[in-house]
Order: C-alpha cells, then structure tokens, then sequence
C-alpha cells in the first residue's frame, strides 16, 4: 500500500522503511511555522523535518550555530500543533548533544515540549553513542552525514564532500556504524551521487539526500528554497518549483500602490452602514 494512500492517517517509521523495502521514493520538505505546516499537512509529502535551518531563514542568521534549543522547541511546537500526517523530526541544534547526557535531556525536550516524533543530529561516529542513548530511550533518530552545516567552519564553507577515496570510505563506513547505532534514517549532504547510491544500497534504513543525487531514498528540500524566497540563492542541487519570492515582491508593491492612490480600501472593502 502506498504511503500517498494512507489518507488521514499519521506516516510511522514502519512506513517510511516499508517505502525503502519497495523502491517508493520519500518526499521531505522543512517547516517551522504552523501557516506553512497546515499547507504541507493537506499535501502528500511524508516527512517534515523542523531544521535549524530556521536560523537562516526566518531568523536572520548567516548560519544555523547560533540557533538554540528554545528556538527550537518553539517553532517545533507550533508546527506539531497543525501537521498530523507527516512525520515530524527536529533538529537538535549546535552544541545540544556535545554529550551523551546532554543530548539525551535535550531530545527528551524536543520529543516532550517540541512534540516531535524523531530528532535529528549531524556527525558520523563521535556521536554514535549519542545516537545508541536517545534510540535506547525510545525516540526516533535520524543521522546526518556528508556536508554538516553546523561543522561549516571545520569544514572550510558549503562544499561538496566525500571526493576523495578516503573521504569515501569514511562516508559509508560512519552511515554503517550510525545504522548499528540505532539511526533510524540517515541524511546525505552534499556529495557525489555515486557515493550517496552506493550508501543508500548498503544501509537497511532509508536515505533521504539533499544535493546527493537521484539514488537516496528520498529528499529534502528547504521548503523556502524551493519555493524561491530568496532569488540569489542557486546551488547547483535546487530546483526552484515557485517564484514565491518575487509574486510576494509584486503583491506587496502593488498593496502600497493601492493605498497611496487611495484605490483600497473601496466601498465592497468597508462597512457602509
């Protein structure tokens, strides 16, 4: 049965790994925002992921390291309030699960006060125990290798990873040991779609890529990437699907004609009486 034929109900992660086990390709988008969750609820994507992404998005930020867990459980809570059917996951953010006792009180937070059903963590095997302690708790975890936005500075900007044989090795060997750790996804940044294939094919858990190819099991897009908030914003792995970003541009623009030539509010726009 297709995950598109689930209706109202909620996708689990017996979904999402039943759409491996098929060849069913999963669609992820962020959200953080219930304006925006209500919309991707009534739609058929499967897994939203609540990202700390948000620090660049609507927060201003140049990066996603000075986001904190408040910001997160924040916008993770006002999503969770709309979106049932999708599977919710959120980030933890930078420095939330620098140690195992740590990382396991703020999953605990993000599952608790956030309500989202998975976290999600960067880093290959320096977290693994990190990843074994919150599965041991019984929340869902999701790893994320390749490009690590919160290593950005480690790793010299947004580059593509994994070029080199070692880099390759190192690559699949740490998707390995984030599987035998309890991950129950894993995110694929930022590399050869070779290398993401030869992942995907090698784990039992499904892979959701972002700038690694067609092979993943799934994807994931930023939700206002795609939709074209931000026009000087072309990596080579976006496809922009709306222009939202300069409609909004031309709207707003033709708002503020409309009032200074007095043309809004009208007569069927006002209270006559």
């Amino acid at each position: 049965m297709s995950s598109h034929q689930l209706g109202p109900h909620q996708i689990t992660l017996q979904h999402l790994h039943a759409m491996k086990e098929r060849g069913e390709k999963i669609a992820a988008l962020t959200c953080y925002d219930a304006a925006f969750g209500r919309l991707l609820d009534a739609s058929q994507v499967d897994v939203v992921l609540v990202g700390d992404s948000l620090g660049n998005v609507l927060l201003g930020y140049e990066n996603t390291l000075p986001v904190t867990m408040d910001d997160m459980v924040h916008h993770c809570r006002a999503v969770s309030r709309v979106v049932s059917r999708p599977f919710v996951i959120a980030d933890l953010p930078f420095g939330s699960y620098s140690e195992v006792e740590k990382a396991k009180e703020s999953a605990i937070r993000l599952v608790q006060s956030g309500r989202a059903k998975g976290v999600k963590l960067e880093g290959g095997r320096e977290i693994c125990e990190q990843v074994r302690s919150i599965s041991a708790l019984g929340i869902p975890v999701v790893g994320h290798i390749g490009l690590t936005p919160q290593s950005v500075h480690a790793l010299s900007g947004y580059r593509v990873q994994g070029k080199s044989d070692e880099d390759k090795k190192r690559l699949l060997a740490e998707a390995k040991q984030l599987e035998e750790a309890g991950a129950e996804m894993v995110i694929l940044e930022l590399m050869p779609q070779a290398l993401a294939a030869e992942i995907t094919a090698a784990l039992r858990i499904p892979t959701i890529g972002i700038g690694a190819g067609g092979g993943c099991d799934g994807q994931v897009l930023v939700l206002h990437d795609m939709l074209g908030f931000q026009a000087d914003f072309q990596p080579k792995f976006l496809k922009r699907f709306e222009n939202l970003g300069q409609r909004i541009s031309e709207a707003v623009t033709h708002y503020v004609k409309d009032v200074k030539e007095r043309e809004y509010p009208a007569d069927e726009h006002s209270y006559l009486a």
